[in-house]
């Protein structure tokens, strides 16, 4: 299994939008997610999509960004829209291959983890 790997991030100005990506060396895994972790606080989970498509989000990204994937280039996308200086943050994608079709929140059971890609958001 090799890592996923993100890329995308940007230093971009409040309002913008950016448009994160992550390859994986796999096709359909069960569950991909995209998290971020803040300097000083805890990884979050930003985003999440399953097998069949059905897409998850926490309440602070909901109607801003929107995950998506491309099974024939496995590739996770994650667009984002109207950043703010609260998402700046290191972006990281995981993703799981075994077990339940669904993702199943707070997404702690992830087996492979991307090294990230910053995002910082001025105002």
């Amino acid at each position: 299994q090799v890592q996923p790997v993100e890329s995308g991030g940007d230093s971009v100005q409040a309002g913008g939008s950016l448009k994160l990506s992550c390859a994986v060396s796999r096709y359909s895994p069960n569950c991909m997610a995209w998290f971020r972790q803040a300097p000083g606080k805890e990884r979050e989970g930003v985003a999440s999509i399953d097998r069949l498509g059905i897409a998850t989000y926490a309440e602070s990204v909901k109607g801003r960004f929107t995950i998506s994937k491309d099974n024939a280039k496995n590739t996770l996308y994650l667009q984002m829209n109207s950043l703010k200086p609260d998402d700046t943050a290191m972006y990281y994608c995981a993703e799981r291959y075994a077990g339940r079709w669904e993702c199943v929140w707070p997404l702690d059971d992830l087996d492979y983890w991307g090294q990230g890609t910053q995002v910082t958001v001025s105002s």
